[in-house]
């Protein structure tokens, strides 16, 4: 029978929330040339309280759900505990912690966010579907989750439905740089959708002041549509 380590608790960092790690899970492109396969950005380990106000992005509807209120002390201490289980590389026992935390304090999606990123990464997506699926019902306005969600599907093949759990993390935060990114990636990689990717890609480097690699790919993608654009405007003349 599990039972709670009992290592010191970690301090939680910033409002209260618990926000208490920061792992990169994807990496990032190294090159401005287009890859083979998406660069995708992780964005921080889940909080059990998502973002104060979910923001609404353009052209994509708001999130109409209000996040949980703050967590309670002993949430914040546990979830750093487990945050340090899982970033000390004990995977398993980070999953159990995290599957305690989960029936503890259902209100929040923290614990079902890191359980969706450990089945991931051992390639278990339909586990990482089921949690992070979780994680948005108990938290539909947790901008992490959806982009985690839209990173899981990415890989499952299911590019549609991927793009729309990105769009899902806009709506919540209009600010989230990491699911630009990711949406840009997916239709130009995967949906053909060069202008629509061109958009997400220009936002990505607004919000995040990324230069390299991204700067060269929305490069690539304007030199595309000048090129598709010159046919018509000919035509035209």
């Amino acid at each position: 029978m599990w039972s709670r380590r009992s290592t010191s608790p970690v301090a939680p960092q910033g409002r209260g929330s618990l926000a208490l790690a920061v792992l990169l899970l994807a990496a990032c492109a190294s090159t401005p040339h287009r890859p083979s396969h998406p660069p995708e950005q992780a964005a921080p380990v889940a909080a059990a309280a998502s973002p104060a106000a979910p923001s609404q992005g353009a052209g994509v509807p708001a999130a109409s759900p209000t996040p949980p209120p703050p967590p309670p002390p002993q949430a914040v201490a546990d979830f750093g505990r487990a945050v340090a289980v899982m970033r000390g590389g004990n995977e398993s026992e980070a999953e159990l912690e995290f599957q305690q935390l989960a029936l503890e304090y259902p209100r929040f999606a923290g614990p079902d966010i890191n359980l969706g990123i450990l089945y991931r990464k051992s390639g278990q997506l339909d586990l990482a579907e089921k949690a992070l699926r979780d994680a948005v019902q108990r938290n539909a306005a947790s901008a992490v989750a959806w982009n985690e969600l839209g990173v899981t599907l990415r890989m499952q093949g299911r590019f549609h439905d991927s793009a729309d759990a990105y769009r899902k993390a806009i709506a919540a935060d209009a600010n989230f740089a990491a699911a630009y990114r990711n949406l840009g990636v997916l239709l130009d990689l995967y949906l053909g959708d060069a202008p629509d990717a061109l958009a997400a890609l220009e936002r990505y480097k607004q919000l995040s002041g990324e230069d390299r690699p991204v700067s060269g790919w929305i490069a690539e993608l304007r030199h595309r549509a000048a090129k598709a654009a010159a046919p018509e405007a000919a035509r035209g003349g």
